[in-house]
């Protein structure tokens, strides 16, 4: 009874969330406290079970729900524990954000569905970690794939959002299809949806590869691993921004949790081949580098966040592609860095790209606009959402010490051992993708740059960012909660890992505490002191030292002077004449315009003369290719076979049975 209500108190209280945004839909202040207070209770709730699962060993429980004779299994370990924490954090962020974000949005129409659907959303991902069978995995996964849906298209009055909804949830269930298939292959080894008893599956080495590379595009469409990312951009863009949060947050993580569940516990890599741990670098290697150059174009800034959630994806896939290749080779410390490297990254993309996705959604109702071509000088009207958005940014670029540094610098220290693959295939593609991870924290930390300068900094490009405001103090205060946590797993990452450990325990029965904490809880030393070390604490005394040393030096007691800037000898300064997303991003898209393939447009009035301009219009559009090559063949083709097949539908009522027929035919044909 103690582990069944261990487990279910965050799913209790989000459904509770779900149950209660109904009954309180006239008046809508009490509905909207009724739906976040829950739903931060869940959250809270949701991370206390997870500490418990990577705290103690694993416990189950049991639900009379269901079919018959197929209850739902329920299963808390280390890995579901780690990932319920990742939920937990970024729920109770949401939830608190959510007070002030759905005031504004109550004045205009139902908060009903949304909150509905919202606190159903976070059931499903809460179950899809807890579920211990086939059954129960792919009725939340289901459910959350459904849920979210609604959240994308909750402004359905948009077309945009109606095509992006409808692209996404064609991607989700073909993904779900896809992991139903490699769970079919689980199932006939054993005769059991039990994970229990998939565990102890004997796969043939095709049929292990099978259920390998179902799992994988299964998951990695959900994942928005490139080239199945195409729905991603689309989707997350146009959902409320605390949905946003949530969904390239958390959700996009549940499918890194069901990879690891299914491959790695279930299918279990001991009967995996050498070329599976390729594969995944190869794919991880691919979407850090197309999502942060496809992010770099952008000027819808969602539009951006989604693209970097394809980056940041890749570099959780390339620790575990590191894992998958050392673990084969029996290097079990390195494969066990791998895991915490991945599993590191997991968490702080959670907490930065929610809080990035809430900034977001703040400027949006500050400055009532996304397109960073008409913002500029937001950080003197929202000088708050500012400095946790910076805080935001920073953390997303990998610099010390915050948080994103310390995931970043592990896997690069995983993948600085590949010399030990002597002789393989492997040892080269390493370095490889070392150099492409390298690339993409360059362009990750020139994106964002460009973010917070044409966001924040400059003056205002139009007169809506001219009016901006600050948001309120609940929507700071969810802001915050992610801030304050991406500074300290930036700057005490010794005892966070100590926590992640447990996973690589339970998944390759190998720890890396020992070696992590070699230097004591102030130095961070993933192999050994003499190769690597390092000190976040340090690292920030010496940043501060200098920080406060250049103001002083600077300032001496000498206020500060303000003066026109210099305009080239032109006499009106306008703020036509800064940096603009486009214009910012124009070296790159040059440089690697091979890739992006730009289609540029201009267009130059004349007063008459030549040398007399009267306007220039300048437009440029850049093609992401996997729609150019995968996508839009795959389209042309189903239109070509519905075409093919058209005239089974002009059949008369006698033609229709008589297919009914043959099919009955061929299906007994096929029992017999």
């Amino acid at each position: 009874m103690n582990n069944a209500l261990l487990l279910l108190s965050g799913p209790a209280l989000a459904l509770s969330a779900s149950a209660a945004t109904p009954l309180f839909a006239r008046d809508r202040r009490v509905q909207i406290w009724a739906l976040c207070s829950l739903l931060a209770l869940s959250g809270v709730a949701t991370a206390v079970s997870g500490m418990a699962g990577l705290l103690s060993p694993p416990k189950t429980a049991v639900l009379p729900l269901g079919l018959p004779r197929m209850p739902m299994h329920l299963r808390l370990d280390a890995l579901a524990g780690f990932f319920q924490v990742v939920i937990g954090f970024s729920v109770v962020s949401a939830a608190v954000y959510s007070v002030g974000y759905l005031r504004p949005m109550a004045k205009d129409r139902s908060l009903t569905p949304l909150g509905v659907f919202l606190s159903l959303f976070v059931l499903g991902m809460q179950g899809v970690t807890l579920a211990n069978d086939a059954y129960t995995f792919m009725v939340f996964w289901e459910l959350m794939s459904v849920t979210s849906y609604f959240l994308v298209v909750f402004e359905h009055e948009n077309e945009a959002n109606r095509k992006a909804g409808f692209l996404y949830l064609l991607m989700a269930h073909l993904g779900g299809l896809l992991i139903l298939g490699g769970f079919a292959v689980l199932y006939a080894a054993e005769r059991s949806f039990e994970f229990d008893v998939m565990r102890a599956a004997e796969l043939s080495p095709l049929w292990a590869s099978m259920a390998f590379l179902l799992a994988g595009f299964g998951f990695g469409m959900k994942a928005g691993v490139v080239p199945l990312h195409a729905w991603l951009p689309e989707a997350h863009p146009v959902a409320p921004s605390n949905a946003s949060a949530l969904m390239s947050g958390v959700m996009i993580k549940v499918a890194i949790f069901g990879f690891l569940r299914v491959v790695w516990d279930l299918v279990g890599l001991e009967q995996g081949a050498w070329w599976w741990g390729g594969v995944v670098l190869a794919a991880g290697s691919s979407s850090s580098v197309s999502g942060i150059l496809l992010a770099l174009q952008q000027h819808d800034l969602k539009r951006l966040l989604a693209y970097s959630s394809v980056e940041n994806i890749g570099i959780i896939v390339i620790g575990l592609g590191l894992a998958m290749i050392f673990s084969h080779f029996e290097y079990q410390d390195l494969a066990a860095l791998g895991i915490v490297a991945s599993l590191y990254h997991t968490l702080n993309h959670s907490l930065f790209k929610g809080l990035l996705f809430m900034g977001a959604g703040a400027v949006l109702h500050g400055a009532h606009n996304r397109d960073m071509e008409q913002m500029g000088g937001l950080i003197r009207r929202m000088p708050y959402t500012a400095a946790l958005f910076l805080v935001g940014c920073v953390s997303i670029s990998a610099l010390p010490p915050f948080n994103g540094f310390v995931s970043e610098w592990l896997t690069f220290q995983a993948a600085l051992m590949a010399p030990k693959l002597t002789g393989t295939i492997l040892s080269a593609l390493i370095p490889f993708s070392a150099a492409m991870l390298a690339l993409a924290g360059a362009l990750a930390a020139t994106c964002f740059v460009k973010v917070f300068g044409v966001v924040f900094q400059g003056t205002p490009r139009s007169r809506s960012a001219a009016e901006s405001h600050e948001v309120d103090r609940w929507m700071l205060s969810g802001m915050a909660i992610p801030a304050l946590l991406c500074v300290l797993l930036g700057v005490f990452p010794v005892w966070v890992i100590r926590l992640i450990d447990a996973v690589p325990i339970a998944l390759i029965q190998t720890s890396l505490g020992g070696l992590i904490a070699e230097g004591g809880w102030l130095w961070l030393t993933p192999i050994a002191p003499e190769r690597a070390s390092y000190s976040p604490l340090i690292v920030m005394a010496v940043s501060l030292s200098a920080g406060f040393a250049a103001f002083f030096m600077y300032r001496r007691g000498r206020p500060v002077r303000r003066a026109p800037i210099w305009s080239c000898g032109h006499p009106n300064l306008n703020p036509r004449m800064q940096y603009t997303a486009t214009s910012f991003s124009q070296p790159l898209r040059h440089i690697f315009s091979n890739i992006y393939r730009p289609l540029e447009k201009s267009l130059r009035v004349d007063h008459g003369h030549i040398l007399q301009v009267k306007q220039v219009r300048y437009s440029v559009h850049v093609q992401d290719l996997a729609w150019n090559y995968l996508y839009a063949p795959v389209r042309q083709f189903t239109a070509w076979a519905t075409q093919a097949v058209d005239w089974l539908h002009a059949r008369r009522i006698h033609g229709h049975l008589a297919l009914i027929f043959a099919t009955l035919l061929i299906l007994m044909s096929l029992l017999v």
